[in-house]
C-alpha cells in the first residue's frame, strides 16, 4: 500500500460509466427493483473496495450514486463518488460500476442475454491529479539557510538540501543557496537583493521563539503583502503530525513579484513546510503574472 501520509486532502470526484446491452426477453425482465438491489450491490462495492483489492486505501465518502439512462437495447450505468482524501478514488469507482454491471447480469440470469461492456472513466479529480497548467514554466529560486552552527561548521545542513530537492520535482531552477548567520541584517540585505533576480525565495531556520530566532522580523517589513493563508496551511499541516508545530512563526508574502517564505529549519520541519503547499502554492506566480485565477 502506498504511503500517503505526507499527502494533503481535498476534494476527489470519480465518475465510472459502463454500457449495457440487453436483448428483447432481457428488458422485458428488468425493472425498477432490479435497479435499487443494483444500486445497494455498487455502494456496498464501493464501501468495501479496500477490503477486496489490494493497495486500495480506506475511503470515508461523502457521496455515492449510480444512475442509469436507457438507450433502445442499450442500458447506460454511471457511478459518481465524492470524498475528501489524499489520493484519487478512480479504483473504487470502476470496482463500483463493474459490480453494478455483474448483478445486472446474475439478476437477468438465463431469463436474457446481457453484454456487458468495459467500465471506464469519464471525468475525475484528486488533490495529486497532474496538471501541468497549475505549474508555471521558467520559474527560478533561491535558499536561504539561516543558522548560527551551521554557518559557523559546527553542523552541516539539511533542510536547505530537502527543500531544494522538493522545488526540482517542479521543475524550479534552485540558482541560488546560502547559508547565513541568525543576523537580522544579514537576512534583510539577502531579501532585498534575491527578491530582485528570483521568482521564489525560501529561508529555512530562525522562526522558532529562542532570542536567536529573528528571521521573520528582519523580513516582515520588506514584505508588500502577507498570505496568511499559505502561513495558516503550513502551521495545519504540520500540526496534525508534531504537536509543536503551532509554535512555529512561519511567514510567507511578497516583495514585488517574488514569493517570499521563511519556514522552519529542521529537516523535518522545512520538509513537511513544503508538501503543505507544494505544487498548489505555484498559482501564485500565475496571478502575479496578470493571468486568470481559474
Amino acid at each position: 500500500m502506498e504511503d500517503i501520509g505526507d499527502h494533503i486532502t481535498a476534494n476527489c470526484l470519480a465518475i465510472a460509466q459502463i454500457v449495457i446491452e440487453m436483448d428483447e426477453m432481457a428488458r422485458q425482465v428488468y425493472n425498477d427493483t432490479a435497479f435499487s438491489k443494483i444500486q445497494v450491490a455498487a455502494e456496498l462495492a464501493v464501501k468495501n473496495s479496500s477490503t477486496v483489492i489490494p493497495g486500495v486505501h480506506v475511503v470515508a465518502f461523502d457521496f455515492i450514486s449510480l444512475s442509469q439512462e436507457q438507450q433502445d437495447d442499450r442500458l447506460i450505468y454511471q457511478l459518481q463518488l465524492k470524498a475528501i482524501h489524499k489520493t484519487g478514488i478512480e479504483t473504487q469507482a470502476l470496482y463500483g460500476i463493474s459490480v453494478a454491471g455483474l448483478s445486472l447480469k446474475e439478476f437477468i440470469g438465463s431469463k436474457g442475454k446481457v453484454r456487458i461492456g468495459a467500465p471506464q472513466i469519464i471525468k475525475s479529480n484528486s488533490p495529486y491529479s497532474t496538471d501541468k497548467r497549475m505549474f508555471p514554466s521558467g520559474l527560478t529560486a533561491a535558499v536561504v539557510v539561516c543558522s548560527d552552527s551551521i554557518s559557523d561548521g559546527s553542523k552541516t545542513d539539511a533542510a536547505g538540501k530537502a527543500i531544494i530537492a522538493e522545488l526540482e520535482k517542479y521543475q524550479i531552477k534552485v540558482n541560488h543557496y546560502q547559508v547565513i548567520p541568525d543576523e537580522k541584517e544579514i537576512i534583510s540585505q539577502c531579501a532585498t537583493s534575491l527578491s530582485k533576480e528570483h521568482h521564489l525565495l525560501i529561508y529555512t531556520g530562525g522562526t522558532g521563539l529562542s532570542l536567536r530566532d529573528v528571521t521573520p522580523e528582519a523580513l516582515e517589513p520588506l514584505i508588500h503583502r502577507r498570505i496568511p493563508g499559505i502561513e495558516e496551511a503550513i502551521r495545519a499541516y504540520g500540526q496534525q503530525r508534531v504537536p509543536f508545530a503551532m509554535l512555529s512563526r512561519s511567514l510567507v508574502g511578497t516583495i514585488g513579484n517574488c514569493l517570499v517564505m521563511a519556514i522552519p529549519g529542521s529537516t523535518k520541519g522545512a520538509s513537511e513546510s513544503m508538501k503543505a503547499v507544494f505544487p498548489h502554492l505555484l498559482h501564485v506566480f500565475k496571478i502575479l503574472r496578470g493571468q486568470t485565477q481559474h
